[in-house]
């Protein structure tokens, strides 16, 4: 790759106009992508109360220890394809649609060898060795996930985000919430594991419908096995920088399965899904940030990559702060609508929410480093991810010989999580500057201005009724935080994210 320091000293009017439209179209799909965080927030929440309060602590548990494994595979599966697919739709001379039917048949033949192997052994899933009939099943919707992730990502190439929002925001979350719901009454030994390989059963047939109607029949496509087996060699390093990024997510709670109960993990778990909706906003952008990134690299554009990289890395760490403040303060009441046993994840919750908003900009400055420094990006998740097994496992048997219950065990799991994604941001993030030669960061000061009255409203909220504190505290919060950002924090271009521009419609 060339040095930053051979761009040319001035851009031409049209590459100015390109740089806008690219920011233009990054704002409409965060738009659109913000709006499906908000409405897989509706599906997730239910799901959460229902499976806390009707399945039991254990049971949920139970399932999030299987669910690390089965998607864990799912992460492999993909081979990279989710943000690789991109770059190759980009540079491949033949026809869009015979590159896209390489990828769904490399991950659909994966995927199958995957989901059967993990279906003859199941033990991985299950490290307390508990399982039954219908858990047992769960590896087959790693192939459901897998080809649903491949064919959102081509839609993506082609800036349809809606088509992700229908499947994985829509469909997906108030699924399997109704399933869950409905075998209650019918199966409920098996209901929290068939609601979610119905989800994503769903999800799949959503993203290939309008898949097909985007790219049609592959015609004159015939799947080589050479040329398969290739793809899944230079997909390699970026699957496991995937894997990797996602792991650490999951590791956790992995590693609270063989040290803690069921019921340490089950809280933990609600704590994580709590704490992780903001990561939706961070994962919102990557289906168009993709795109643009790759149209810049192929014209050497790269003080456009570093521009982009840092606006979406702004918008992402303000819009997670001020969901941290607002799910973080009333901490205790957002647990309790789980039920009353999870009120003991309150501590893990802050933790976790802290790590989601320091892991921002390792998240943007990987989407160009996937491009620019492949390797050395994976080397910097294979350090993170071995900082963080390393520190968990530490902390865990510290708090054991101090006579720390699972609950604290599991706080040190969130804390060594936080740890490892802050020094992972600034790593990545310095990285990515020394390559395009400009500065890349997501942090400003009305970042500050905006949280300290916004703790200050969430602290006095406090002191109100937990069903006030719920009601009006996080509205308010998010309104205090909200208006500061706006007023003081957000420049022209920063406010393209609430409009929309006709230039990329």
């Amino acid at each position: 790759m060339a040095d930053a320091a051979a761009l040319p000293s001035s851009r031409t009017a049209e590459q100015r106009d390109a740089e806008q439209q690219d920011i233009a179209a990054l704002a409409k799909g965060g738009r659109t992508n913000f709006f499906g965080f908000l409405l897989r927030l509706g599906g997730t929440a239910p799901f959460l109360f229902i499976a806390g309060r009707f399945y039991g602590v254990e049971a949920l548990g139970r399932y999030a220890s299987a669910l690390v494994i089965v998607e864990l595979v799912s992460q492999v599966c993909s081979l990279g394809q989710r943000r690789g697919l991109a770059q190759r739709l980009a540079e491949d001379a033949r026809e869009e649609t015979h590159s896209v039917a390489d990828a769904m048949t490399l991950s659909l033949v994966v995927s199958l060898l995957a989901a059967g192997a993990l279906y003859a052994f199941p033990a991985p899933m299950f490290p307390s060795g508990e399982f039954n009939a219908f858990d047992r099943l769960l590896p087959f919707a790693i192939v459901t996930n897998t080809l649903t992730d491949v064919a959102l990502a081509a839609l993506a190439y082609r800036y349809n985000v809606g088509a992700t929002v229908r499947a994985r925001s829509v469909v997906e979350p108030w699924t399997q919430t109704l399933a869950a719901v409905g075998f209650l009454f019918v199966l409920p030994a098996g209901g929290l594991a068939l609601s979610y390989i119905l989800a994503k059963l769903c999800a799949l047939v959503v993203a290939l419908v309008p898949l097909f109607r985007s790219y049609g029949r592959p015609r004159l496509w015939k799947p080589n096995m050479q040329r398969l087996a290739r793809l899944a060699l230079t997909s390699a390093p970026l699957a496991g920088a995937d894997m990797i990024e996602w792991g650490t997510r999951k590791l956790d709670i992995a590693l609270l399965g063989f040290f803690t109960s069921p019921v340490a993990v089950g809280i933990y778990y609600a704590a994580q899904q709590v704490a992780t909706l903001p990561q939706k906003l961070k994962t919102s952008f990557e289906p168009i940030l993709g795109p643009v990134i790759t149209r810049n690299l192929k014209e050497r554009n790269y003080a456009a990559i570093a521009q982009q990289v840092c606006q979406v890395g702004y918008w992402i760490t303000a819009a997670q702060a001020g969901i941290a403040l607002a799910l973080g303060i009333p901490g205790k009441g957002v647990m309790g609508l789980v039920g009353p046993q999870f009120v003991a994840g309150t501590g893990a919750l802050a933790l976790l929410l802290t790590a989601e908003v320091v892991a921002a900009p390792a998240v943007v400055s990987e989407a160009a480093l996937i491009y620019m420094a492949r390797m050395r990006n994976l080397y910097i998740s294979l350090g993170a991810i071995a900082l963080q097994g390393a520190l968990t496992v530490a902390l865990m048997l510290l708090a054991r010989q101090a006579q720390a219950g699972p609950l604290q065990q599991a706080e040190a799991a969130a804390f060594a999580l936080a740890v490892a994604l802050a020094l992972s941001s600034l790593v990545k993030s310095k990285l990515l500057a020394r390559i395009l030669g400009a500065k890349i960061t997501n942090l400003r000061w009305p970042l500050v201005w905006a949280a300290a009255p916004a703790a200050l409203v969430g602290f006095a909220v406090k002191l109100l009724p937990e069903w006030l504190e719920l009601s009006l505290g996080i509205p308010a919060i998010l309104g205090v935080y909200g208006f500061v950002i706006w007023r003081f924090g957000f420049g022209p271009e920063d406010r393209l994210l609430f409009r929309k521009q006709r230039a990329v419609e």
